[in-house]
């Protein structure tokens, strides 16, 4: 029989907080960023906050990742590495990279993941990370079940990682240059300036306008919630919730959501076990449309035409759908819905011009509601709630906490007593003491229980409590507290000398790279990894973009295809587009951008336009 498939929920972290808060709600592992080199650069972290989160965490034998996965300059490396062997020292169970110039240094035996901004949407490129060494590696966003299950045949022993929950880049992670173009802001150096969350026109090669002032690039947010067991048995053994940049009602609430969703297929599933431990409750019904979303959307998980994709009309969080407007009579709208508003609400919808109008609601009389500034709203028209005033108002409190199970066993000893507690991960710690042994004068096995139980802000809760006693002794309720006090310490110092890192000793290979000429695709940007790829057969090597600008270069790779939103795909929809390619889309500051549609491998291209 099969080992069973450890599973974990892997949640993100804005700083040691939203850490803390991540492991209290479910996470199994948390990924936070690094004090410098992060893929967002806003996110950086003490080491001092990385170590506090560390200890907190293994506690649980929750893992703590550390995103590190920017490219970087030949200049940079020996401070990374410095780093690295610190992050080692604190107790950091992996490192997320993008750069292969890392895994030319000097590395303690720290295991090695391969960002998604590696570009793993092949089963050629992730088998290859997975020889060279990676233990894990986080897929692309853009893969299918199917997908996701042949590259889980070609590298079964490599752990899978697949975002399930969260904004959506519109380009390939690692394939986006646009930011650096325009702006001289590299997503590859962590400083995304989110230029498809922009509004654009769309014109065709005749001038004719297609669209005005839509988020064209802009996608809806992903929410897999429904398929995580499809995930599992595709091959995914880390489920990713995006989100170093979100705040702690984020956190808290879709971290809360997947555990739940998680546990209730582990339960049916025992091929699949939960990676760490303790059992975490809430204040709260976790519900992930009352945190910031886009819109929902699977992406391609089931393949194109699944689902839209696109979010058009805005790039803002629209929350969820409340009913619709019925009619407006004098300073309050009548709406027609299931669910209630409250006083303090936020409000939106779309209006007659596509555009994202929010107001707050001021007061609530049953289905009425008095908005605090006047609004003109047609009838018909969706409400949503992206602010709900009771749920923030929960989750700004204390909402979840986190116990690991103990059994406990008081017993007499030849010479005394013995207090023993045995948590669920079969670590204990068990404390004697001499003692002259008096009877009692009155039954004491309720009261000894009741005293052992309370474990109070302890990171534990009582399950089975044994009392193995020859009579009815005696013990005072202030010693056996100053007792049970003394093993939950010694017991929480023992959980830590059990943790163990896993130790990945880093070995130089000579496996071959799918391809012989890396373009500035490729990501190159310092002499080590221009050396890693030379070992592994690459022949021709150009730089990076941010290192060395190609003109004409593609900014922009991308599966999401404007003309199939249009429904103009020639291969999907079979129906001709009225207007003349090529297209292009026009920012608000003027710059144009080129679109190709590279219908033989289903991708949409973006380049700039270059002024004359």
């Amino acid at each position: 029989m099969s080992k069973p498939r450890k599973i974990e929920l892997l949640a993100p972290a804005k700083n040691l907080e939203s850490g803390k808060e991540a492991i209290l709600h479910g996470a199994d592992a948390v990924y936070i960023g690094a004090p410098k080199f992060s893929a967002r650069a806003a996110a950086g972290n003490s080491m001092a906050d990385i170590e506090e989160l560390v200890k907190f965490a293994h506690l649980y034998n929750v893992r703590i990742y550390v995103a590190l996965n920017t490219l970087l300059s030949d200049e940079e490396l020996a401070e990374t590495e410095e780093m690295i062997h610190e992050l080692y020292r604190i107790g950091v169970d992996a490192l997320i990279v993008q750069d292969m110039g890392i895994t030319r240094l000097n590395l303690p035996p720290i295991p090695l993941h391969a960002s998604t901004q590696t570009d793993n949407r092949s089963v050629e490129k992730v088998k290859f990370l997975a020889d060279s060494g990676f233990t894990q590696v986080v897929l692309a966003r853009e893969l299918s079940l199917n997908e996701i299950h042949q590259i889980h045949e070609a590298c079964p022993k490599t752990a899978l990682e697949a975002f399930v929950h969260g904004a959506l880049c519109v380009s390939y992670s690692g394939q986006c240059y646009v930011s650096q173009a325009c702006y001289g802001r590299s997503a590859n150096r962590g400083m995304c300036a989110q230029f498809c969350r922009l509004p654009f026109q769309m014109v065709d090669a005749d001038g004719k306008t297609i669209a005005r002032n839509k988020h064209l690039l802009s996608l809806k947010d992903l929410n897999l919630n429904d398929d995580i067991e499809a995930l599992l048995d595709a091959g995914v053994s880390s489920l990713k919730i995006e989100g170093r940049l979100k705040d702690l009602t984020y956190v808290k609430n879709v971290t809360a959501a997947y555990r739940q969703k998680i546990d209730a297929v582990l339960k049916r599933r025992k091929e699949f076990v939960r990676a760490s431990s303790g059992t975490s409750t809430y204040t709260f019904a976790p519900q992930l449309d009352k945190t910031f979303s886009r819109g929902f959307t699977k992406y391609y998980l089931n393949g194109r035409g699944a689902n839209e994709v696109a979010s058009f009309d805005t790039p803002k969080s629209l929350g969820e759908e409340m009913g619709y407007t019925k009619e407006q009579r004098g300073n309050f709208i009548i709406v027609a819905g299931v669910k209630p508003f409250h006083n303090g609400d936020g409000a939106c919808y779309i209006d007659k011009q596509g555009q994202l109008k929010g107001f707050r609601v001021n007061r609530v009389d049953g289905n009425k509601i008095y908005p605090l500034e006047p609004q003109q709203i047609p009838p018909r028209t969706t409400i949503y709630r992206n602010f709900d005033q009771d749920f923030e108002r929960l989750l700004s409190r204390k909402s979840a906490e986190r116990k690991l199970h103990v059994s406990i066993q008081l017993a007499e000893t030849p010479f005394g007593f013995s207090l023993t507690m045995t948590d669920e991960d079969k670590i204990c710690y068990a404390l004697s003491w001499e003692a002259n042994k008096e009877l009692a004068r009155t039954p004491q096995t309720d009261n000894l229980r009741n005293q052992l139980s309370k474990l109070g802000n302890t990171p534990f809760e009582a399950g089975e409590i044994e009392i193995n006693f020859s009579d009815n002794w005696f013990i005072p309720a202030s010693q056996l507290a100053e007792l049970r006090r003394q093993v939950v310490e010694r017991l929480i110092t023992t959980r830590y000398t059990a943790y163990r890192q896993e130790l990945v000793v880093w070995k130089p290979t000579s496996h071959i790279f799918p391809t012989q000429h890396l373009t500035y695709l490729g990501n190159v940007m310092n002499n080590a990894a221009a050396s890693f790829y030379a070992d592994h057969g690459v022949k021709q090597i150009d730089k990076a973009f941010e290192a060395a600008p190609v003109k004409d270069a593609v900014l922009m790779l991308s599966k999401h295809c404007i003309r199939y939103s249009m429904g103009w795909c020639p291969t999907h929809h079979k129906q001709r587009s009225p207007y003349r390619e090529p297209y292009f889309l026009i920012s608000s500051d003027g710059k144009r951008f080129k679109l190709k549609f590279d219908c033989k491998n289903c991708l949409m291209e973006v380049s700039k336009e270059e002024e004359a």
